[in-house]
């Protein structure tokens, strides 16, 4: 059943705490809730100073980003319902001072706890400590909330990697997470690094392990208060809003794109056939604006699972989605090119490898040859072993395949009127792969690249440039080898 009241008249005058909200979901998270539930009362932001900057610092560069340009256009304002609480997901009762954290447990409603590191190759210690004790001290805090009406949290559709099909319920961690949390506390790090792959197996890393341990950790609370876990799979560029294409890092598929688009991936280990599954940021920040607004309404005893996911909805392959990049680069491509963009993906790691060796490893050295006899700096080998570790990091991704279940997540639409599915839109049916995808490569070359559109006619002039290049130097590696196999083949003849 639709609920009586409306998403934007629900969240009129509720006070929220957000963690992790410097960050590329939690940006677009709170836009969003700023510009499309004005009247809420209060966002309360926790923050860490970071570069020599203190939070008041902090918290005025994070209003300047792109992300927050409609707002700052018609209702700058509303920035002023926005209050920094300086603190650390890291440090003991979050670094939060008493005065804050008393406050806050008077008077937040709602929780989106958002706070998470999503590199894959974080050493145990710090990934338990960010991403599991991070959600123990925020359970910590959520505890002793007055007025709590929904505590959400923030999870991945990939922690339970291990398992082909993921249900939208709970999965029991393989290890106690108080204990692990007891492990790294006390654990030498040559010890840590020794136990590490057998501690987090069958898991690929230490990220999808302390995902599974921060949802045990979340489970513990059930009936204490209405919960809700929310599982993205690959969370992607913004398709509509705030800005379409808006991304902000390189994690994932992005620098995959941005590294395809500059010439400096050429191959890939990938079953082309399999799902890619990705999710544009600006869905995911809507389910989780809907699944907040739900869970508090319904206050159901157990805890929600939700996995935010395309799956068999609007599917697209790892193949069709590098070919609809490839139709659009000639649209937006980039400025710097170190080679005309090509390549292929290989089902085979040996196939892999020996193409690696040859397109990417030799050319780096290559380059890093003529950089040294013009007295440069060399630079494209370190870039290559960057690129390849991150290859690395990523395979397991791009050479296995799941099944999310995701009815709870598909049902979002159908519980909520016509006009809230318009502004908090979930549906992925009439998904549009070939638009998204010329959004994704635009937004990578303006957001990430920092490339000015102005200089999009320069830039196609150069691919025109590279792709004839490329094409002689396959017209003259070509002719070589016809021409040494002619010479062998003759004297063969002769002899």
């Amino acid at each position: 059943m639709t609920p009586s009241i409306g998403v934007a008249e629900f969240y009129k005058n509720k006070t929220i705490f957000v963690t992790g909200g410097t960050g590329f979901l939690g940006k677009v998270l709170v836009e969003k809730l700023l510009r499309c539930c004005p009247d809420l009362k209060r966002i309360y932001l926790l923050m860490r100073p970071k570069k020599g900057l203190n939070v008041n610092e902090r918290i005025d560069d994070y209003f300047n980003c792109r992300v927050f340009e409609i707002i700052h256009e018609k209702s700058p304002k509303i920035f002023d319902k926005v209050t920094v609480i300086p603190g650390d997901i890291l440090q003991h009762n979050l670094g939060i001072s008493i005065e804050d954290w008393e406050k806050l447990q008077r008077e937040t409603e709602i929780v989106f706890h958002c706070a998470a590191c999503v590199r894959f190759d974080m050493p145990i210690r710090d990934a338990v400590n960010l991403n599991t004790l991070g959600t123990d001290r925020v359970l910590k805090l959520a505890d002793d909330m007055e007025k709590l009406e929904v505590f959400l949290h923030v999870s991945t559709s990939y922690c339970r990697s291990d398992l082909q099909k993921l249900g939208e319920r709970l999965y029991p961690a393989k290890h106690r997470p108080q204990d692990i949390i007891d492990i790294v506390k006390w654990m030498d790090d040559e010890l840590l690094a020794l136990i590490q792959p057998k501690l987090i197996e069958p898991q690929p890393n230490t990220y999808s392990y302390t995902k599974s341990l921060s949802e045990d950790l979340v489970a513990q609370k059930a009936g204490k208060y209405p919960i809700v876990i929310a599982r993205p799979s690959i969370v992607t560029a913004a398709e509509k809003e705030p800005l379409p294409g808006w991304v902000d890092n390189m994690n994932g598929p992005t620098g995959l794109l941005v590294g395809c688009g500059k010439g400096v991936i050429r191959t890939m280990h990938c079953h082309a056939s399999y799902q890619a599954d990705a999710v544009p940021v600006d869905y995911v920040a809507n389910a989780c604006v809907l699944l907040g607004y739900l869970t508090a309404i319904d206050k159901p005893k157990e805890i929600r699972v939700c996995n935010i996911t395309q799956s068999d909805q609007n599917p697209i392959t790892w193949d069709e989605a590098i070919n609809l990049g490839r139709v659009h680069l000639h649209e937006y491509p980039s400025s710097v090119c170190l080679w005309y963009p090509g390549g292929s993906t290989k089902n085979s790691k040996l196939h892999h490898m020996i193409a690696s060796f040859f397109f990417h490893l030799l050319p780096a050295y290559f380059i890093d040859l003529l950089m040294l006899l013009m007295g440069k700096k060399t630079f494209m080998v370190k870039v290559q072993k960057r690129v390849s570790y991150g290859m690395n990091v990523l395979e397991y991704y791009t050479t296995n395949e799941w099944f999310f279940e995701n009815d709870f997540y598909k049902s979002l639409k159908t519980r909520i009127s016509k006009q809230d599915n318009e502004v908090f839109y979930t549906d992925f049916s009439t998904f549009n792969w070939s638009d998204y995808m010329r959004k994704y490569m635009k937004g990578a070359r303006e957001f990430c690249c920092k490339e000015d559109p102005s200089t999009l006619p320069q830039a196609r002039k150069l691919l025109n440039r590279l792709y004839w290049l490329d094409k002689f130097m396959k017209f003259l590696l070509l002719s070589l080898f016809a021409y040494f196999m002619y010479n062998s083949v003759a004297k063969k003849i002769m002899l």
